[in-house]
């Protein structure tokens, strides 16, 4: 019997407007054998926790770029949490500023990633998350 595939959404909240990022890695997970949902631009938070139930989710994939990460990031958290979703791991990447890393990690994102980060790194990652939540 094949071990069931990682489940992950890939998110882009808020109003920015670039998403090659999102789609590099949601191609690398796909690649990797994971099970990869895109929801497109401009998300809400209510709208990617509420996909996130739908989809039955392990992984939610947060790309943002805008800024807009200390008001966005928390609030998608507290959303799953209300879902019920407590078991779902959160990962971020793009333009965060070191100053604010801690921050989110300590509200529940499990790792945060900058530009140019290795996509077999985020694979290898989101395998060991999920593996430890199971």
């Amino acid at each position: 019997m094949s071990e069931k595939k990682i489940r992950v959404l890939i998110a882009k909240p808020g109003l920015d407007g670039h998403d090659r990022g999102a789609k590099v890695v949601a191609r690398a997970l796909r690649d990797d054998g994971m099970e990869v949902i895109y929801t497109g631009l401009r998300q809400t938070p209510e709208m990617i926790a509420e996909a996130a139930l739908q989809e039955d989710v392990d992984v939610v994939g947060l790309s943002i770029l805008s800024g807009a990460h200390n008001a966005l990031i928390p609030q998608i958290i507290k959303e799953l949490k209300e879902n019920g979703q407590d078991n779902v791991v959160v990962f971020l990447g793009g333009i965060i500023p070191e100053d604010d890393i801690n921050g989110l990690l300590d509200q529940g994102v499990h790792k945060v990633y900058g530009p140019g980060t290795d996509t077999r790194e985020v694979c290898k990652d989101i395998r060991e998350a999920v593996l430890a939540e199971a």
